[in-house]
């Protein structure tokens, strides 16, 4: 199973994440975030990294040009959208970065939320259920009714994400079968500031 640990805004952590066990490190370019990083701190973030882990960039409605820029200057290896991005731009970003893993994010308020996974089943390469807030996109600590998720079945890999911690994350688990799961305030001490103590419980339920 994947696990993302998003959020990531400090090299040293980034590093000892991706040690720890890590597939995947989110880095936030929505420029309103309280976690958000600079595309050039980002790449000075993944020149340390080990090529095997996935380096994904965090976007909200974001222009087509500022997100293909960013990727270059990052290093980014993906592209997490967030926002209200329609199935029709993420065929336009699919074109323009062919190689680039896109995750579509969705907010789940009500059933309908899920029902339009199968919109983007064919230009995108996995779909991330996160908790709906009015407020915030994500890092909200939020969680799921997973209870609601047991008949969720895409045709794509998915992630789920919204308020995982070390203590809920077998919890959610055991309900749901998620290709992947996406942490961030569940590990942190502070927005941007991980606990490597918590990320290090994570792997150690998740390895039982």
């Amino acid at each position: 199973m994947r696990v993302k640990i998003c959020g990531i805004t400090i090299a040293s952590q980034a590093m000892a994440i991706a040690q720890l066990g890590a597939t995947a490190l989110g880095f936030i370019c929505v420029r309103s975030s309280e976690r958000y990083i600079t595309p050039e701190n980002i790449r000075v973030v993944v020149e340390q990294l080990p090529g095997a882990i996935d380096r994904i960039g965090v976007f909200a409605n974001a222009p087509l040009e500022e997100i293909c820029q960013t990727v270059a200057t990052a290093q980014l290896s993906g592209v997490q959208l967030h926002g209200s991005e329609s199935p029709e731009f993420c065929h336009q970003l699919r074109g323009a970065l062919p190689t680039i893993e896109i995750i579509k994010a969705l907010r789940v308020k009500t059933q309908e939320a899920l029902n339009q996974a199968d919109l983007y089943i064919d230009c995108v390469d996995a779909i991330l259920l996160d908790a709906y807030d009015p407020e915030k996109l994500g890092g909200t600590g939020k969680t799921l009714d997973w209870s609601a998720l047991k008949q969720f079945h895409p045709r794509c890999p998915w992630f789920l994400a919204g308020g995982l911690t070390p203590d809920n994350v077998q919890s959610a688990l055991d309900l749901v079968h998620p290709n992947g799961i996406d942490l961030s305030s569940g590990v942190e001490r502070q927005p941007g500031d991980k606990d490597l103590a918590k990320i290090a419980r994570l792997f150690e339920k998740l390895r039982l």
